[in-house]
């Protein structure tokens, strides 16, 4: 009875130990959680703006001279994908790769960005044009180099339509794989709810928009990497807080557990002095 004691004693000291690391983690993911909610509500303005302007000027200008406008049967698209570096985030990762192997064919090209979705791919067989690239941490600039690649094979019609799929966020507590369409850029974009303005643009508005249509890109792809950062976090944050709620309840388990063990020891103990008592 003593060595089940001790070993209750000690499995109530592990449970222990983790439901600290699970609240130090789940503390942790709150505050990146915090600074990437700030982080992707200040870009939202400019790429609000960056979009307005491209729909703007698309609805003031003729579309065949733009580049990024051209028709073509799709025969070949890429998809840019977010995942995360890192595990303990429930089922980010794997709700994210579930879509994307629904949505995308092994033939078609791929850029990852995410460490966790590298050997995935690989061992599916999947046309992976990038190298291991980390998600964590990725300035304007690094998203753009990644992004400057696909405008050029689509430029260069190695590629029919570029795609970007992440994971949207909702709130706190609620995010969703999400697949956009980068290029071409459809028409219909350019419907406003704002009143129509007739307007001259020197260079062209085509001119203007073979410069323009790149940099709303590459905003629209860093945009939503920062979506998708906000919902990894968001994601380990619920994960460790689910983690240290069963870890207290193991706890609670384990120690009613181990009074019942020390309850029917002090019982035996005292029917074994009765029963020498009688005996005498």
């Amino acid at each position: 009875m003593a060595t089940g004691k001790q070993a209750i004693k000690r499995r109530i000291r592990s449970v222990e130990a983790t439901k600290k690391i699970t609240q130090a983690m789940e503390l942790i993911a709150t505050s990146k959680l915090k600074r990437q909610k700030e982080k992707m509500e200040q870009n939202r303005e400019y790429a609000h703006v960056m979009k307005n302007m491209v729909s703007k000027i698309l609805s003031t200008s003729y579309v065949d001279e733009v580049i990024w406008m051209k028709k073509r049967e799709d025969t070949r698209p890429l998809t840019i994908i977010f995942t995360s570096d890192l595990g303990l985030c429930a089922g980010y990762n794997s709700n994210m790769l579930r879509f994307f192997k629904l949505k995308v064919n092994p033939k078609h090209p791929v850029l990852l960005i995410g460490l966790k979705g590298y050997s995935w791919l690989k061992n599916r067989n999947f046309n992976l044009l990038s190298e291991l690239m980390k998600s964590d941490d990725l300035s304007f600039q690094e998203v753009s180099t990644v992004v400057n690649r696909a405008l050029e094979m689509f430029e260069s019609e190695e590629i029919t339509s570029i795609n970007v799929l992440f994971t949207h966020f909702v709130n706190s507590v609620s995010f969703e794989p999400e697949m956009i369409r980068l290029l071409p850029v459809e028409e219909d974009f350019a419907k406003t709810e704002e009143a129509y303005v007739e307007t001259i643009f020197e260079p062209s508005g085509a001119d203007i928009l073979n410069y323009l249509i790149p940099m709303y890109v590459r905003s629209v792809t860093y945009s939503c990497w920062l979506e998708t950062k906000t919902s990894e976090q968001a994601s380990r944050r619920m994960a460790m807080e689910n983690a240290t709620d069963n870890a207290e309840e193991i706890i609670d388990k384990l120690v009613l557990q181990y009074n019942q063990s020390r309850q029917a020891a002090i019982t035996q103990e005292i029917s074994e002095i009765v029963a020498g008592a009688d005996a005498l």
